[in-house]
């Protein structure tokens, strides 16, 4: 049996799936297609919905069959909340995902690390690989519950809010449902489209978009999540009385986004104090080269802005955050630029590139997944595994095993190029020996974007 870790992913048997989370919790599933967004309520299975195409729950265990999946279907996300509503998950046992073959033998098992105060956790999801289907577990939670959720998956839920009955021999009302249970929703729920508009009632976007237009990058949108950890990080850095991108509690600008619910590939900010309207924040961040260039970065598809006023100093305080979703597409792109430009640096030395090799690529996503996830930043991880480790757990036999790693830097280019002024990456980057390469990159850590290339010979 397979053990996996945070972004490890495995090759699934054809025929019908079970996956099985025991202990004190609701299972659900939400199903989507290549945008990440669910189309309507028959994409959800949960309590009070157990049955769509290709998807049956029944109590801790959901039944998959891929090829029964309605049209269009590329992954299905496997979500787990506590059977109490509103309890924090730190509160109860972890949960294990058990996946079983079709012949109800183990194939794999996830158990990610201890969340704290997150009501909501999605544990694994199953994507279309070419003609095939896999497995990668992930371990994402959100501690403002179903509406972090929602809004990641462009779900919008309704709750009915019809009035109780009253008089004598009534029946008592209903509890209020929580936002921080997917299992007890009442049925139907509303789906809006993906994509709904933020209010922007003092021009952010339009000053923002202006300027992009002029340096020829595509519009951004104002995301609610990334609004949201923008603004609370402003106020942090105003009750504190100074710019950083740590607040007094130790929790980054980075981490504040991943809490919001916002699974991104790379985040750029911007932490300022002295603007006083959106038009001066927009015009201080053009007139430096570095502010700028994160400013106009095409890439860059989402933005937040959040600003507070410091009652003492009268001081105001903003962050802006600029986003690349996590998407497979955007994540193979990255991945490939990465190996595109440190190919380019081999061959300007005279060496030969390096192939990618799939099994040193999902070790490498399993590392940069696993530093973020449980918040540490080195070659070991936290239970010991050395790179050849986990180039071994992927299934390679390369003889011959090295690795970079970073933190911080937000885009191939700026990563390859750190690699490339350090010796020792250097040294791994021109190594003649080496003949493969994976590449592995997870945003929202404590420093914000962390990358794995792991070489092999």
């Amino acid at each position: 049996m397979n053990e996996l870790v945070p972004g490890g992913n495995l090759p699934l048997p054809g025929g019908a799936l079970t996956l099985r989370v025991p202990g004190p919790f609701d299972l659900s599933a939400l199903v989507t297609d290549d945008s990440g967004k669910v189309g309507g309520d028959q994409d959800f299975v949960f309590y009070n919905q157990s049955a769509a195409p290709g998807l049956r729950l029944r109590d801790d265990a959901l039944g998959v069959e891929p090829g029964r999946l309605r049209a269009g279907a590329t992954r299905v996300t496997v979500v787990v909340s506590p059977g109490e509503p509103g309890t924090p998950l730190g509160r109860l046992p972890v949960p294990t995902l058990h996946v079983l073959d079709p012949a109800g033998r183990p194939l794999a098992r996830f158990t990610p690390a201890r969340t704290g105060r997150e009501t909501v956790l999605l544990l694994a999801e199953l994507y279309r690989r070419g003609t095939g289907w896999k497995v990668r577990a992930l371990g994402q939670g959100y501690a403002d519950g179903l509406s972090g959720l929602a809004r990641d998956f462009g779900v919008d839920v309704i709750e009915d809010r019809s009035p109780a009955p009253t008089g004598p021999g009534a029946a008592p009302a209903a509890p209020p449902h929580s936002a921080a249970a997917p299992g007890r929703l009442p049925s139907p729920a509303t789906f809006l489209a993906p994509g709904a508009s933020v209010a922007d009632p003092e021009g952010f976007l339009g000053l923002v978009n202006s300027a992009r237009n002029q340096a020829g990058s595509p519009p951004v949108v104002l995301d609610p999540r990334l609004m949201s950890a923008a603004r609370a990080h402003a106020a942090e850095m105003a009750a504190a009385g100074s710019l950083s991108a740590e607040g007094r509690d130790g929790t980054s600008v980075f981490q504040r986004v991943t809490l919001a619910g916002y699974r991104c590939l790379t985040v750029g900010e911007h932490l300022v104090s002295g603007p006083r309207t959106p038009a001066e924040f927009v015009a201080y961040c053009l007139r430096t080269e570095r502010p700028r260039r994160t400013l106009h970065d095409p890439v860059r598809t989402d933005a937040g802005f959040g600003y507070v006023r410091d009652g003492r100093s009268g001081d105001t305080y903003w962050t802006a955050l600029w986003a690349v979703p996590l998407t497979a597409g955007a994540l193979t792109r990255t991945a490939d630029e990465v190996v595109r430009r440190t190919n380019g640096e081999r061959a300007r030395a005279g060496l030969p590139p390096l192939a990618v090799d799939p099994l040193l690529t999902a070790a490498a996503q399993a590392h940069s997944a696993d530093m973020v996830a449980r918040d540490f930043y080195a070659h070991t991880s936290p239970d010991g595994a050395q790179p050849w480790d986990r180039a071994a757990a992927a299934g390679s036999r390369r003889r011959s095993i090295g690795e970079n790693i970073a933190c911080g830097q937000r885009s191939a280019a700026e990563v390859v190029d750190g690699w490339m002024n350090s010796p020792g990456h250097r040294a791994n980057i021109l190594k003649p020996a080496f003949t493969h390469l994976g590449v592995g990159v997870s945003g929202g850590g404590r420093t914000g974007t962390y990358w794995t290339q792991l070489f092999g010979a």
